[in-house]
Formats: structure tokens, sequence, C-alpha cells
């Protein structure tokens, strides 16, 4: 079973995939080797999601269309 880091301590930052406008804006977590903790700006006391490094990656490849 994967552990969870724990989180309450994290320094965030706006992505810099973020709009900028305040409505659609994530924050990441630096400093969890292999792991990006990402939550939303508007509700930072809401749950987190935890991706492994490469899956987020993978992610941003795709939302930047270059996996295709």
């Amino acid at each position: 079973m994967k552990r969870i880091p724990d989180l309450s301590t994290a320094v965030w930052r706006k992505s810099s995939y973020s709009d900028g406008g305040g409505t659609n804006c994530i924050e990441v977590a630096d400093g969890y080797p292999g792991l990006v903790p990402v939550r939303d700006s508007k509700a930072p006391q809401g749950p987190a999601l935890v991706f492994g490094a490469e899956t987020w990656g993978a992610f941003l490849a795709m939302a930047k269309g270059e996996g295709r």
C-alpha cells in the first residue's frame, strides 16, 4: 500500500499552467521527490491529489498537445 505524504507543512505555489484569472488555478508543492501534490487554489483546505512525477509529466505533455 502506498503512503500519502504529510502535506500539512507543504509550501504551495501557483502552477505556471494556471490561467492567472483567479478562476482556473491549481497549486503544486515542491519538495516531495518523485511526487507532485496538487490542489485547487480556491479551496486550499480541501483535498489535494498526489501524482507520481512521471504521471504528472505525461499529463502536462498531453494537455500541451505533445502526446498525440
